[in-house]
């Protein structure tokens, strides 16, 4: 049988090298990194010094109370986590000057980041006692609101940026505060639309005689919104070395309607699970989730003191600062279908920690200025 050859079937055909040019500067860096790495994790000095009053944002940002004391002052500096490079320090009008006074650091610093990282809301003991606005694309200071005995110990945005909270962890009053976005100039009014004090269940032990006294409320630590905005959790911290504290989850954006907790030991961190049906909390380094339908409350094979949920998957970062046979932390994931631990890595000092807006990347900072970066293959 005769073959015959037909001129051009199935011939290789020389082409110009083209396609890979096209590829983002993003990926191909990133695909240089993997090829010279053997884990998951990087690790990049921010900053020198140390701080304990840091915050990540959702687009691996850090804003730092400088430990750099130059001529007797510290400044709020925010940083490139991945760059490692300071991008500009934040000021505002009457900020105290060189050498203040013990009682500033003895006021501390918050800082929270909103969800798409343009706004930055900040206080510390150096400015006026109240909450600053920050537009860091634009450069500027919109302007302050909120007035408050103490500056807030913790503040949160939602997740589409439509409310703000800030909790006191002392005095008195210690409140819980929810401002709702406006669409003026400024994005948040100067009064809170509401603002509570002590959680009923407690309130009787927080006025009075006995105020300071073990078991009395002492005010509000870790606060979250849930991915609805429809709730806010918060914990209600109770006064004593071996008082246990409670987790107020209450309505948003009202906070009539409040349900309390308990908990077993002091609470260092907690957040919402994508779905809105858990909240996983790390309590006296141990972790724990309390499930919003049946508001039960179940141990967790793991110990931290830091937690973070994927925005869209059910992972969770956790930050313990002790492992069994080392004298360091870790670092891991840890899958919340199956209740399994993966993606461990040794660390300390960590304060922070942060999934990017999108998930791809989780960030963990130390209050040495180091920074761990996780970037799985995909994820």
């Amino acid at each position: 049988m005769e073959i015959q050859n037909k001129s051009g079937a199935k011939q290789l055909v020389h082409a110009p090298p083209q396609g890979l040019a096209v590829r983002s500067a993003a990926l191909v860096m990133r695909g240089l990194r993997d090829l010279t790495r053997d884990s998951n994790w990087l690790i990049k000095k921010v900053f020198t010094g140390h701080s304990p009053h840091v915050a990540i944002s959702p687009a691996g940002q850090v804003c730092v109370l400088s430990p750099q004391v130059r001529y007797g002052s510290q400044r709020v500096v925010l940083y490139n986590i991945e760059m490692s490079v300071p991008m500009m320090a934040l000021s505002v009008p009457g900020e105290m000057g060189a050498f203040p006074p013990d009682s500033v650091e003895e006021e501390g610093a918050a800082f929270a980041w909103s969800p798409t990282a343009r706004y930055l809301v900040a206080a510390w003991g150096a400015w006026q006692p109240q909450l600053h606005l920050f537009d860091v694309h634009g450069k500027m200071l919109l302007g302050g609101f909120g007035s408050f005995e103490k500056i807030p110990r913790w503040l949160a945005w939602s997740d589409t940026g439509k409310y703000f909270a800030a909790a006191s962890a002392s005095g008195k009053v210690a409140p819980l505060s929810i401002w709702e976005m406006t669409r003026d100039e400024m994005p948040l009014s100067k009064a809170a639309g509401s603002t509570i004090g002590a959680p009923k269940g407690i309130e009787a032990q927080t006025y009075g005689e006995g105020f300071e006294e073990e078991g009395a409320f002492r005010g509000y630590g870790k606060i979250a919104f849930s991915p609805n905005e429809k709730l806010l959790a918060s914990v209600a911290s109770i006064r004593g070395e071996w008082a246990d504290d409670s987790i107020l989850v209450t309505d948003v954006p009202a906070m009539r309607n409040q349900k309390l907790f308990q908990a077993q030991g002091h609470i260092t961190d907690l957040a919402w699970t994508p779905d809105g049906q858990q909240i996983v909390y790390c309590a006296a380094g141990q972790a724990y989730r309390l499930l919003a339908s049946t508001h039960q409350i179940e141990l967790l094979p793991f110990g931290a003191e830091l937690c973070v949920c994927h925005p869209h998957l059910p992972l969770c970062v956790c930050f313990s600062s002790w492992l069994k046979n080392s004298a360091k932390g870790r670092l891991f994931l840890v899958d919340l279908n199956r209740l399994t631990v993966f993606d461990e890595y040794a660390a300390e000092g960590v304060v922070d920690l942060r999934w990017s807006v999108d998930g791809s990347k989780a960030f963990a900072m130390t209050e040495a200025g180091l920074a761990y970066i996780y970037e799985p293959p995909l994820i």
